[in-house]
């Protein structure tokens, strides 16, 4: 059953990790909800999150590539560098700063205090309605060129709400992306490119803390499973989001949060 339940949770994972309804909130309301419980519950979380992190590395490599490239070309003095393209390196770096620094300064409170249920429920609302208000008073028209670093910075400062379960990292970024008057589709493209460093940052960290000889073999396949159920799921949405957001609002996702809040609020209230 265990690995049954791993799968489910993998696909779940791949799904709600790039769809903006929040992989994290779906996956603690899935552990209470299954009564699924790992003494390793957030170290399961993390291999869940590593296959997601991959699934983005797979999808955008011919980027990354091509950006990898840049950056040492520009530190080693070449003079073929594309100024759009270095600048665009250097904006994915200052974005990335504020999730990484809040994340270490509050991560304790984030792993006990946030975790909870009601935490969850509020978050997908609150951040429903600003999908509404984006998509209604926003008017994105500019290419990715034209993003200024300091708004690149509140991209990222919207990334680290994304901490806290319920946000969506994908959500708050594309439309922290879409404010800074982004077309969705490239708001959509600098918020997945964004979320590498991160996913995987965080991911390595948690394993790094793991303590492994607690581990027994089953619960190692057991993360194996789920690592891979996220990341194939995972692959299969980016490409279907990208493709979505280019001439689709973020409305049904809005709408998919508020009800799926009201369904959990009762769910909770009854039980």
């Amino acid at each position: 059953m265990l690995f049954i339940y791993s799968i489910v949770l993998g696909i779940v994972q791949g799904i709600t990790e790039f769809l903006p309804v929040s992989s994290s909130g779906h996956l603690v309301l899935l552990h209470n909800i299954l009564n699924f419980d790992f003494e390793q519950n957030l170290a399961f979380d993390t291999a869940l999150h590593l296959g997601t992190g991959f699934a983005l590395v797979l999808f955008f490599w011919n980027d990354i590539k091509k950006y990898v490239i840049t950056f040492f070309k520009f530190i080693s003095g070449s003079k073929s560098v594309v100024k759009s393209e270095i600048d665009f390196v250097f904006k994915l770096i200052v974005a990335t700063i504020p999730a990484v620094v809040l994340g270490l300064l509050f991560e304790t409170i984030i792993e006990t205090k946030l975790r909870s249920e009601w935490v969850v429920v509020s978050t997908l609302i609150i951040v429903a309605v600003i999908f509404l208000l984006v998509e209604k008073y926003s008017k994105p028209k500019k290419g990715m060129e034209e993003l200024t670093f300091f708004k690149a910075i509140l991209i990222g400062v919207a990334q680290a709400f994304a901490l806290i379960p319920g946000v969506s990292r994908s959500g708050i970024t594309i439309v922290a992306g879409m404010s800074s008057k982004l077309k969705r589709s490239e708001a959509a493209r600098f918020a997945f490119l964004l979320g590498i460093p991160v996913i995987l940052g965080a991911g390595f960290y948690q394993i790094f803390k793991l303590d492994f000889s607690t581990l027994e073999s089953t619960m190692i396949r057991i993360f194996v499973i789920g690592f891979l159920a996220s990341f194939i799921s995972g692959l299969l949405v980016i490409k279907f989001l990208m493709k979505y957001l280019t001439t689709h609002k973020l409305n049904v996702f809005a709408w998919y949060r508020i009800g799926l809040a009201i369904i959990l609020i009762l769910y909770f209230l009854m039980r």
